[in-house]
């Protein structure tokens, strides 16, 4: 009887078991899903423009006439929060010494901490093909324009830079630069310069599906300017240089953006006046007599630094964005 109970047991047990393994889920062997490709850390960022006055700063390089623009910057993305960068662009100018474009070069890095996105680098500005207009360091027989201004045949030069944006959320942003060059305009003096920025956009439902979109922004800055060397003295050939005017600057505009394409209508001013702008400028349509100031005591004027309507109309793209 005993070894008959354990043999009941046992059966019991078996069928028991049996009964667990059939409620469990049968296994099913898929073929595993195919990997996903791999996001190149390169990107690059190019695109160009045409406006109908090139200003920086508030100051006018064409000559308040039209220009044209055209960048490409390659990228690496170390990780999602820091990008390393190298890029060129090319501007067309209009200054006294006739040279044939800006060509600037430039790099550095942008790192991201949750909502700052800032940004380090060097940017060089080179003005190739100038003519040397002055008598102090010119070859003999280099002309002096009509209305007395000089310029050096090289007008090169770099900045050091800083910059950082504060995303406060998908609709506002504020920002802060800082640039430093030890001879601005390769004229010997030193510059500063610093802004704040804002930028609202408009929200998406404002234009329905339409894929247009729409921002204000504005900028509001200040130009420290040093002494410069004595190409620019008021006792030529050898006097003493000239402590350039420090002014502000300002811009504010509306624009709108289309897929890649963005139209940009800009008000631009600043507050130096038409002698000290003169003499920041040696710009070649400087005229009058009337604009007398310490460091400009023939009293020609230019409205180069005055207030003026930008348009601009750009194509912007990114490789891994647009070229898919």
């Amino acid at each position: 009887m005993k070894k008959l109970g354990l043999s009941v047991a046992a059966l019991l047990a078996l069928g028991i078991g049996a009964a667990s393994a059939a409620d469990l889920p049968a296994k099913v062997y898929t073929k595993a899903p195919p990997a996903a490709p791999e996001v190149s850390s390169w990107d690059i960022a190019f695109g160009s423009a045409i406006m109908n006055d090139y200003v920086f700063r508030g100051v006018t390089q064409s000559n308040h006439k039209p220009s044209v623009t055209a960048y490409f910057e390659p990228r690496y993305n170390i990780n999602p929060n820091l990008q390393l960068y190298v890029g060129t662009s090319f501007e067309s100018i209009s200054f006294a010494n006739r040279a044939a474009a800006e060509v600037d070069i430039y790099g550095g890095i942008r790192p991201t901490f949750g909502a700052f996105a800032f940004d380090f680098g060097v940017w060089g500005y080179l003005y190739p093909g100038g003519s040397c207009i002055g008598a102090v360091v010119c070859p003999v027989g280099a002309a002096v324009l009509p209305n007395g201004n000089v310029m050096k045949k090289d007008v090169s030069f770099y900045e050091g830079y800083a910059k950082v944006t504060w995303t406060i959320n998908d609709n506002f942003s504020l920002g802060g630069n800082v640039f430093y060059t030890p001879s601005f305009l390769n004229s010997g003096a030193d510059g500063t310069y610093a802004s704040i920025t804002g930028k609202a956009i408009a929200p998406t439902t404002w234009f329905g599906s339409s894929g247009i979109g729409a921002y204000v922004s504005g900028e509001f800055g200040r130009q420290w300017l040093g002494t410069t060397d004595s190409f620019y003295s008021l006792t030529p050939p050898f006097g003493p240089g000239i402590k350039y005017a420090d002014y502000n600057t300002w811009n504010i505009g509306i624009g709108f953006t289309y897929k890649v394409f963005t139209l940009d209508l800009r008000y631009s001013d600043s507050d130096l006046n038409k002698g000290n702008c003169n003499a920041f400028t040696s710009a070649f349509n400087a005229s009058g007599a009337t604009s007398v100031t310490a460091i400009n005591p023939g009293g020609a004027g230019t409205n180069w630094c005055g207030s003026t309507f930008i348009a601009k109309l750009s194509a912007d793209l990114t490789a891994m964005t647009n070229l898919k």
